[in-house]
């Protein structure tokens, strides 16, 4: 199977050493995902909701880049600073799955890379077409 790696053009892929999406045959990975703008700034600073739109709009995005879309995820995993939020988190995360409904876990960690960043997620997708 052929490796594909695609990048969203941030610095940090090329310096820390990573792709935003990874594909090889029909499986898609996305890489960790932060409520960071193209400029660089966060989005949703103290509104956890917020933040995981932009989220799942950003995973989306690159997700079509790979050839896969949003109803090809199988799997999620959610980490946030504070699990008190995961009501409003897991709201938004199922306004975008409803339909697919993928596995996920939602886990609580000390801190992620920046302080304004409440939520973080990485997905999974497997491409059900005969084109995979």
């Amino acid at each position: 199977m052929d490796r594909q790696q695609f990048s969203s053009g941030t610095v940090w892929e090329e310096r820390v050493g990573y792709s935003r999406v990874v594909r090889v045959g029909p499986f898609v990975h996305v890489s960790g995902t932060t409520a960071t703008d193209d400029e660089g700034n966060v989005v949703g600073v103290g509104d956890p909701a917020a933040q995981m739109d932009h989220i799942i709009r950003k995973i989306e995005r690159a997700l079509i880049s790979a050839g896969a879309s949003l109803d090809d995820v199988v799997r999620t995993r959610i980490y946030v600073t504070n699990v008190d939020d995961w009501e409003a988190i897991g709201r938004v995360h199922g306004r975008y799955f409803a339909t697919a409904r993928p596995a996920n876990t939602l886990v609580e960690i000390s801190r992620l890379v920046g302080d304004k960043y409440l939520v973080e997620m990485e997905a999974e997708a497997i491409i059900r077409s005969s084109e995979a």
